[in-house]
């Protein structure tokens, strides 16, 4: 899933263990903003060399393109921005990090590529379903369904072949999610019928309801109360993480002089709005409020279970460092 930092700010990460060298990264984009574009060209090239996970090596292929549109090359950066669509069709850069110029390369990269992805993803997220993958399938289909909303489509997702796919897309979606669901619970068998009392029986079993009252049986605390809905994690195999859509960081107020580090959790509700924020490891008091305050305003495509949206905590660590 894609993290984005503003221009200026510490790197985002999203998944620890899965950073790209921050200060390696800061530096480029320091480069970037001495307009030392040849310089931090040629360290972002480095950068990806070592291979980095999705998130971040659509962040540096974003700088990448930064510097390759003001070095002049913009096939090269026509390039670049072809990969980051392909690689994700729903990639949408920060709009306040992309200068104008840049915003409507994105915008025909999507217009020009989408409907050839958007096939290619349908028939790999049929294969999936055709052979019982169907956790793959959902992510597919769902990708599908998603990216022909995207509003750069235009009218081409109204037309076939795009119009028939998110038909298909859709119903085979909707199986997908039947298959995942979990098999119904065994309905126990039903109790053996009580015997027929004798007439005596009977009569004795009368007398006694008649001695005393019967209480009434009090309501189940448990079932009278409302279930709260489960919050999943990291660990559940079976949930789709909640992929970003917004998560912008605030720019840190001061001089910083030393790394800092912190970890925020958010809960996005199943609308994949943040429902609740905390820090869970401080950065400082002043940017611990600028985060939560930030946080609030983030949105998600919610994660799902069995095709179904649910709530989800996620940890998110920062980092700040001088010069960033």
């Amino acid at each position: 899933m894609i993290s984005r930092a503003t221009v200026g700010l510490a790197i985002l990460v999203l998944l620890p263990g899965r950073l790209v060298a921050q200060d390696s990264l800061a530096s480029a984009r320091q480069l970037y903003a001495s307009a030392e574009y040849s310089g931090a060209l040629t360290m972002l090239n480095n950068l990806l060399k070592a291979n980095p996970p999705g998130p971040d090596r659509q962040l540096i292929d974003l700088y990448r393109t930064f510097c390759l549109v003001a070095l002049g090359g913009m096939d090269e950066a026509k390039t670049a921005v072809d990969a980051m669509i392909t690689r994700d069709p729903l990639y949408r850069p920060n709009t306040e990090e992309v200068p104008p110029r840049l915003q409507t390369l994105f915008r025909d990269a999507r217009k020009r590529l989408l409907p050839t992805i958007i096939q290619q993803r349908y028939v790999t997220a049929k294969a999936a379903f055709d052979k019982n993958e169907y956790k793959t399938a959902a992510e597919g289909f769902t990708q599908v369904i998603m990216a022909l909303s995207d509003p750069d489509l235009g009218p081409a997702a109204t037309q076939p072949p795009l119009s028939d796919l998110k038909v298909l897309a859709s119903g085979f979606n909707d199986l997908t999610i039947r298959a995942l669901a979990p098999p119904p619970a065994a309905t126990p068998p039903a109790p053996a019928p009580a015997p027929t009392p004798t007439p005596a029986a009977a009569t004795a079993s009368t007398a006694a309801a008649g001695s005393a009252p019967t209480p009434s049986a009090a309501p189940s605390s448990a079932s009278s109360a409302a279930r709260k809905p489960e919050i999943y994690t990291a660990e559940a195999s079976d949930v789709i993480e909640p992929v970003v859509v917004r998560q912008e960081m605030p720019p840190y107020p001061g001089r910083v002089t030393n790394n800092l580090h912190g970890i925020v959790e958010v809960v996005i509700d199943e609308t994949g709005k943040v429902e609740t924020a905390s820090m869970l490891q401080p950065v400082d008091p002043r940017y611990n409020r600028l985060v939560l305050s930030a946080a609030r305003t983030w949105v998600y495509r919610p994660a799902r279970r069995d095709g179904a949206p649910v709530k989800y905590r996620k940890r998110i660590q920062i980092a700040v460092t001088p010069g960033s």
